[in-house]
């Protein structure tokens, strides 16, 4: 049932989402960087250098957006697959291939709706932490002419109730939309990849096609569809990154749409630059989705369902 879909999905991306948020940060922190002023080298020196100057819970700047916003996201996301596969396969016949990825686009363009706000408000929160502590080593790196020592650098947590009402008051409900071509650009492409690679490594562990594969397969094949689809769209990921950060770093570029961005990318930072984050993305995106569609395909919310009491005839 519809209910049950939403449920699954929603709790999917609950579990999914806390497990491997960290990493998540580190991620966007790595694609915003530009060259010439790298705070960080690598996923493990983003996330010690994170700990000491944030502390623990620095690693999860953002979480509460997507927990509160991935319930949604994910269920969308699954519901609407499912919601096209079955109505492009109508006719009783075998999904083609075609169809499959159709079926994956269709669930894509459809998710947006709710990952376009939630990631530029969870952006923000992320990259907070590696801009002021830009402003911190450029103070402490220019002497204080009264005392001869650097300023302390004051910060000021935004939280995304705050970026939220800046943004409609200043830019109406299109704030919370900005990068929505990116979006699509990424998140279309990943879902034309990834359900048709999942539904068919899942169908190698079925022994019989009226039958579930085994769970351990269902989490396998939505690691390895997974890592595969975000490594595959990471480009289209580092420029929607960079397009839905409002602030930047000392002396970092801005830009004005997609193409001035990626030009600016080619041009200063190489082609290399499209990949930053990648093995971060695929570390998300693997368990990520291979905790998703386990979670999915248990189907915990019938479980969920058919504990509650049934109305009396």
């Amino acid at each position: 049932s519809l209910p049950a879909k939403l449920i699954n999905g929603g709790i999917a991306g609950l579990i999914g989402v806390t497990c491997v948020f960290p990493i998540d940060l580190a991620k966007t922190r790595l694609q915003n960087q530009q060259n010439g002023q790298r705070m960080y080298t690598s996923l493990s020196d983003c996330l010690i250098k994170t700990i000491r100057s944030e502390g623990y819970f620095g690693m999860y700047r953002g979480a509460a957006v997507n927990l509160t916003l991935v319930t949604p996201e994910k269920a969308i996301k699954l519901a609407a697959n499912d919601f096209f596969r079955h109505h492009l396969s109508k006719d009783g016949k075998k999904l083609t291939l075609m169809k499959e990825m159709l079926a994956g686009c269709g669930a894509g363009t459809c998710q947006v709706i709710v990952t376009t706000p939630m990631e530029m408000l969870k952006i923000q929160l992320q990259d907070a932490g590696r801009i002021a502590a830009q402003k911190k080593l450029m103070a402490a790196q220019l002497p204080s002419p009264a005392a001869g020592a650097a300023e302390p650098v004051v910060q000021t947590r935004t939280t995304a109730t705050q970026i939220t009402r800046e943004l409609l008051r200043s830019k109406g409900i299109a704030g919370l939309y900005k990068g929505l071509g990116a979006t699509l650009l990424r998140d279309v492409p990943f879902s034309i990849v990834y359900f048709p690679l999942f539904a068919n490594l899942n169908k190698l562990g079925q022994k019989d096609p009226n039958v579930k594969a085994p769970f351990y397969v269902s989490f396998l094949s939505g690691c390895v569809a997974g890592s595969t689809a975000a490594v595959a769209v990471n480009p289209c990921d580092v420029i929607k990154t960079r397009l839905q950060s409002l602030q930047r770093g000392v002396n970092e570029d801005t830009y004005s749409g997609i193409l001035d961005c990626t030009k600016k990318i080619w041009q200063k930072e190489g082609p290399t630059a499209f990949f930053k984050g990648a093995y971060c993305r695929a570390l998300v995106i693997a368990p990520l989705f291979g905790i998703a569609q386990v979670v999915y395909f248990i189907g915990i919310a019938e479980f969920l369902l058919d504990m509650l009491p049934k109305p009396r005839a």
